[in-house]
């Protein structure tokens, strides 16, 4: 019999070491080493325990022999925020990974859905962190009173998937994976080894049973989700959640989706009884916006198929450091710097001085190039001191020469900005032909410049 030697597996990455080492050479993170026991592989020649291998002919299907119809493989959750991201409602079989920091609202959302779900499924809730009494009372809390969900308090990864093929629930939710085991292996629960094994345990009985999954993940200290970077290519889908904790909006992404597009977000907003879903983020974003104030510019990003309106705001201010601060909240650092490196380039505007500080208002992150224009008019704005007007609205993709570039979903923005109000939006004269010369009750001003964005603030 082979014996068992000893390897060392990075807790963050995963990185295998024959030896402890201080600092991981995969992720560089210090003391992430974690000692697990491997089998040795057996020798050449050696017999084989391997079982007989089995004849998959009879398994072999054409692709248009199976059944794929929208209404029998989806269920809806109940939360139009929530299906949106997922693609349309939860996939049978299919492993979906809830991240983000403790306290965000992950147990909260699952344990909410469980209340509309439960009309027409059963579910099985499986708590490694908290006992059946203790969810109940956060039920209660929620309002969540389905007959059909049952709870189960336990950490056994092979009992719970017994469990589960025995009594074939509609649907499952782990929360957490980082508190499963599997009693074969030596490694403490959480660890890398352990949640990589559990995620297979659970991806094998959801495939075979046809039953989703929830699975809720805690994060690292840098944001990612713990354990190893595989666990994210197991699963069919990897959500997270976005957001503070002392802040009520929260804003859920999602990063990988087999079965959808990972461009779509929802917006929910953290309530006394649970996350409530916010049908117009764009309200929610511009609420308490001040007027006549400099450095304010509202921008329109497109989420998905959604868009999407923020304010964002620049303050530039005389450094008392003989190195400038430049902070950036919301937006890419180095997109801002070269934003400010054309306005002093192109139009003469002298930064080099000055503290400049970029925030995003609502917790929102603009990857979008389409904010550019609106960053560099609230820069304009705090420069000069001259604030913008608040029925304006600016969109379009900055290039090095100073032009404004074509952006993509045009009339959609435009047709959200109208929705909210606004009386003036200035956009790229390149996007003017994707238009069609179609005409809008608000005054659409195409530049091809930031210097003519800037001459049309005075028109």
């Amino acid at each position: 019999m082979p014996k068992a030697k000893t390897i060392y597996v990075c807790s963050q990455c995963g990185y295998e070491s024959s030896k402890w080492n201080g600092k991981c050479p995969g992720c560089g993170e210090w003391n992430t080493f974690e000692e697990a026991a491997v089998s040795a592989p057996a020798r050449s020649g050696a017999r084989s325990n391997r079982t007989a291998v089995r004849d998959l002919s009879d398994s072999i299907l054409s692709i248009s022999a199976v059944d794929a119809s929208y209404d029998e493989i989806r269920y809806r959750t109940g939360l139009n925020e929530l299906d949106r991201v997922l693609g349309g409602g939860l996939v049978k079989g299919s492993l979906v990974l809830i991240g983000g920091e403790p306290g965000i609202g992950k147990s909260t959302i699952l344990l909410q859905i469980c209340q509309f779900m439960g009309e027409d499924h059963t579910i099985l809730y499986v708590s490694g962190e908290e006992s059946v009494r203790q969810i109940k009372l956060r039920a209660q809390r929620l309002g969540v009173d389905s007959e059909n969900l049952y709870l189960l308090a336990d950490t056994d990864c092979e009992s719970i998937c017994d469990v589960i093929t025995k009594e074939k629930p509609e649907i499952v939710i782990i929360d957490s994976i980082q508190t499963m085991n599997i009693q074969g292996i030596s490694s403490a629960a959480g660890s890398v080894t352990q949640v990589r094994e559990c995620t297979n345990l659970f991806l094998r009985t959801a495939k075979a049973e046809e039953i989703p999954f929830f699975i809720v993940g805690h994060v690292n200290k840098d944001g990612a989700i713990a354990g190893p970077k595989v666990m994210e290519h197991i699963v069919d889908a990897v959500l997270y959640f976005e957001g503070q904790r002392n802040l009520s909006y929260r804003i859920l992404r999602a990063v990988k989706n087999r079965f959808g597009s990972t461009n779509e977000i929802g917006v929910f907003e953290m309530q006394n009884k649970g996350l409530a879903e916010v049908e117009n983020p764009s309200m929610m974003m511009l609420s308490g916006r001040p007027r006549d104030v400099s450095g304010s510019c509202v921008a329109c990003v497109i989420e998905g198929s959604r868009p999407i309106l923020a304010e964002v705001q620049a303050l530039v201010t005389k450094s008392g450091f003989a190195v400038p601060r430049r902070t950036s909240t919301g937006f890419d650092y180095n997109r801002m710097s070269i934003i400010i490196a054309v306005l002093e380039k192109r139009l003469g505007f002298f930064f080099g001085g000055l503290d400049i500080y970029i925030n995003v208002v609502g917790g929102l992150r603009l990857d979008e190039t389409a904010a550019d224009l609106s960053i560099a008019l609230a820069l304009y704005s705090s420069l000069r001191d001259k604030a913008v007007s608040d029925k304006v609205i600016a969109f379009g993709e900055i290039g090095l020469g100073g032009e404004l570039r074509a952006v993509s979903y045009c009339e959609q923005r435009i047709m959200e900005a109208q929705r909210m109000g606004f009386e003036k939006c200035i956009l790229p004269r390149q996007s003017l032909k994707s238009l069609g010369g179609r005409k809008f009750d608000i005054q659409v001003i195409g530049a091809g410049s930031v210097r003519a964005a800037f001459d049309a603030l005075e028109k």
